[in-house]
C-alpha cells in the first residue's frame, strides 16, 4: 500500500496576524526550481522577486525575507506564490533550508526572520 505525506501551511504556521495579515502574494523567480512549502526565501534586490535563501549570495537572497506557504515549480517561469512575511509563529523543524547551510547561517536567518516578526519555535 502506498503512503502519502503532505505538508500544509498549518504544519508550519502556528499563529499569524488576523485575517491573514501575515501573508502576501509574491513572485517566485524563474530558475528557483521546485520549491517546497516551508522553504525560507530571500528577496532579489534588483527585481523584488523571491528565491530560496542563498547565504553565500550578494543579490539580496542571502537575507531571509519570507517563508513560502505552498509547493511551487519556478524552474522555467516566474510564478505567483503565497509567502509568510510578518507577525507569525512558525515551527522551526518544519522550515526547509538550502543544502549545505551551516548552523551559524541558520541562526543568522532565524534572527533575520525574527526582525520581520516571524518567530520560530521548537515543536509549537
Amino acid at each position: 500500500m502506498e503512503t502519502f505525506s503532505y505538508k500544509t501551511d498549518a504544519d508550519i504556521v502556528k499563529d499569524e496576524g488576523k485575517n491573514r495579515f501575515s501573508r502576501d502574494s509574491d513572485t517566485l523567480a524563474s530558475g528557483s526550481g521546485v520549491v517546497k512549502i516551508g522553504t525560507v526565501l530571500g528577496k532579489v534586490n534588483a527585481t523584488g522577486k523571491f528565491k530560496p535563501l542563498a547565504p553565500a549570495a550578494s543579490d539580496g537572497t542571502q537575507l531571509a525575507a519570507a517563508i513560502i506557504l505552498q509547493n511551487a515549480n519556478a524552474t522555467s517561469a516566474d510564478i505567483t506564490v503565497v509567502n509568510l512575511k510578518r507577525r507569525a509563529q512558525v515551527v522551526r523543524q518544519e522550515l526547509v533550508w538550502p543544502a549545505g547551510i551551516t548552523d551559524a547561517q541558520i541562526k543568522t536567518a532565524i534572527d533575520q526572520l525574527a526582525a520581520l516578526g516571524i518567530v520560530t519555535r521548537i515543536g509549537v
